[in-house]
């Protein structure tokens, strides 16, 4: 056997640039944004906090709502922290519904209003099978609305 010479060309030697510089910029630049936009977020929670995009029908309703989960666990009439001074028991938008161990479920309610510190919503209770709808009087008082007769 016989060994060919080399032909010319397949000893050279390739050389290869491995040198690729490259550049932390891009890098920068997506951390750079990720910080603004943390920023952004903080500063938003703290300048608009969520309770207080809630507005006065959405305390109304969470006061209607309070109190007949309130009086569904108490017998105590009207339940503590949820009724106006000098509320009325026997005018009660509960009077002759709620009590004996009887369970009151919202069905409904529409139209919650304010006047100023009063409040107004019609609420259509359930006990027992069947349905009442009334108009409820609320007062705020403080930041806080309660239920009146």
């Amino acid at each position: 056997m016989t060994e060919q010479p080399p032909s010319a060309g397949e000893d050279d030697i390739i050389r290869v640039d491995q040198t690729d510089r490259r550049s932390a910029a891009p890098f920068l630049a997506a951390a750079v944004v990720a910080v603004v936009v943390l920023v952004a977020i903080v500063l938003g929670g703290v300048l608009s906090p969520a309770e207080k995009n809630v507005t006065d029908s959405d305390r109304i309703v969470a006061a209607v709502r309070n109190f007949v989960e309130s009086s569904n666990v108490t017998a105590a009439v009207p339940p503590p922290g949820t009724a106006c001074q000098g509320f009325d028991a026997a005018r009660s938008p509960l009077a002759g519904q709620a009590g004996a161990g009887k369970s009151v479920e919202i069905t409904k309610l529409d139209n919650p209003m304010v006047d100023g510190d009063k409040g107004k919503a019609t609420v259509t209770t359930k006990v027992d099978g069947t349905s009442t709808t009334k108009t409820w009087n609320l007062t705020r008082s403080g930041s806080k609305w309660l239920v009146c007769t």
